[in-house]
């Protein structure tokens, strides 16, 4: 039996399947990725509700950042996922379960979709399929999903995919492109006991 208080990388996840799409790792030496993963954080709607701790505005600092997720992947402390339509290969955006805790046995998720395949439940898709993938074969017993209040597009993902509303984080995320002000988030939990949801 594995002592979780070593480290211990979470399983390779080189590509999932379910409910229309593949996730796979983000490849930094990809020219397609690389400009997806520019696209999806110099998006205004990404921008609105998010402001990562650094910003991204040329394929410089886009190829950084996923070399950044790749390093992490290594060090089992995340995995970033390519969301891409199993049919035809399109990415269609991303997710990651962070913050993996193997001693608490909880993650925190993550997602973000391109504004072409808005529209098509790619979010509650891939939320679905990351999800699974962590409470089964990671084997962890919590995953938490914050968003900033006000973004019910958000909420509504959560809810549908068994991610029950849990309370109110008081300035728990920065302001929009700020760094110096921060604005409350919602929070939502699931549990590996919950039942699964329905995919759309």
């Amino acid at each position: 039996m594995t002592d979780i208080r070593e480290p211990d990388p979470a399983p390779a996840a080189t590509g999932l399947q379910g409910h229309g799409l593949t996730l796979r790792p983000w490849d930094p030496e990809s020219a397609t990725d690389v400009d997806a993963w520019l696209r999806g954080h110099t998006d205004p709607g990404f921008r609105r509700w998010n402001t990562p701790l650094r910003t991204i505005t040329d394929t410089a600092g886009a190829r950084a950042s996923l070399a950044a997720r790749a390093a992490d992947t290594t060090a089992g402390s995340s995995r970033t996922f390519c969301v891409t339509d199993t049919a035809d290969g399109t990415v269609l955006g991303q997710i990651s379960v962070n913050m993996i805790d193997r001693v608490l046995s909880f993650a925190r998720v993550g997602y973000w979709v391109l504004p072409e395949a808005r529209g098509r439940h790619v979010a509650t898709r891939s939320l679905l399929l990351a999800s699974h993938w962590a409470f089964t074969d990671v084997g962890l017993h919590r995953l938490e999903l914050g968003h900033a209040l006000g973004h019910d597009a958000s909420c509504r993902i959560a809810e549908r995919c068994g991610f029950r509303y849990e309370g109110t984080l008081r300035g728990a995320m920065w302001e929009e492109g700020r760094r110096d002000a921060f604005r409350d988030v919602h929070l939502h939990g699931r549990l590996t006991t919950d039942p699964e949801p329905k995919a759309p």
